[in-house]
């Protein structure tokens, strides 16, 4: 099968099942991180070195059983499309935003704050609607080229070894990628990497947040406001992606009882709940733009 309609095919698995509710790959994997970082970064004492060797036995042994699976005559394309969905998460993207956009339209900011706090690593309970709404937007927009367009973009360019290896490091970067003092040392390997394998995928997705929103404000956004942002990668993204949407984001925000002042991004309304619908439409509209985009390109090259 041609990569377009493997792509075609994992994207629609997705939309169809959503997230495994029993035995994802990815929750395994986490225990099996979690042992390692055990033995590696006992009580935060591990090194750079260590955060290096645990990454490579968490990883690369597992990418190269998948890719080896991927080869198998006669089965092969069916790990191809079950190495995609497992790897994408664009229904469950939404499964988790749309409840805090229903929250705040219905005025219950408790359940909107409740609901937030699954999405984002900042403090939720003192959040006001608009604050709850830009930490809602700003997730969207950012885990939407996390858990999605780069995990496509991997399976475009490099299939099975590229999706494999891309979310299983996407996924120690969630885990020990903290600039604590637990996994400073230990997680660097970890976060450089996933900043790495991001660079490429986070510039398409700003650009492709650009030309299916306000183009010119979004190019500006990203342009002028993205080098502030702590993250070489989310800043361009989300900068790009305000500026399309047309609405402020950024801001102070409280992550583990320290205040941290982030730069605006976007300009335009304050966020509220259409401002989450319109950032998970855009993450939509941009998904099925890369898929229309990869099946002509199929058609031509065919």
């Amino acid at each position: 099968m041609s990569v377009a309609l493997l792509s075609l095919a994992g994207v629609a698995l997705d939309a169809l099942l959503g997230e495994p509710k029993r035995a994802h790959p990815l929750v395994a994997f986490g225990r099996f991180a979690d042992r390692i970082e055990q033995r590696f970064n006992s009580a935060g004492r591990g090194w750079r070195s260590h955060g290096v060797t645990a990454w490579f036995i968490a990883v690369v042994p597992l990418t190269l059983l998948a890719t080896a699976l991927s080869w198998l005559p006669y089965v092969g394309w069916l790990v191809n499309i079950a190495a995609l969905y497992c790897a994408l998460g664009l229904r469950s993207l939404g499964e988790h935003v749309e409840p805090v956009a229903q929250a705040l339209r219905g005025g219950d900011l408790d359940e909107a704050r409740h609901r937030v706090s699954y999405l984002v690593s900042r403090q939720t309970a003192e959040l006001d609607s608009t604050e709850v709404a830009r930490a809602a937007t700003e997730s969207v927009l950012e885990n939407g080229s996390d858990a999605v367009f780069a995990a496509l973009f991997w399976f475009l360019i490099a299939g099975v070894p590229g999706v494999v290896l891309y979310r299983l490091s996407n996924t120690l970067d969630a885990m020990w990628g903290y600039r604590n003092e637990r996994f400073e040392r230990f997680g660097w390997a970890a976060a450089k990497i996933d900043d790495l394998l991001n660079y490429v995928p986070a510039r398409l997705v700003a650009l492709t947040y650009a030309i299916l929103g306000n183009t010119r404000l979004a190019l500006r956004c990203w342009r002028e406001q993205a080098p502030h942002w702590d993250s070489p990668n989310a800043g361009p993204v989300m900068a790009a992606g305000a500026g399309a949407l047309g609405v402020e984001l950024g801001g102070p925000a409280i992550y583990h009882g320290e205040l941290h002042t982030r730069p605006q991004l976007g300009k335009g309304a304050p966020a509220d709940a259409q401002s989450i619908d319109r950032g998970w439409q855009l993450v939509q509209r941009g998904v099925w733009l890369w898929l229309l985009i990869v099946c002509v390109g199929a058609q031509l090259y065919a």
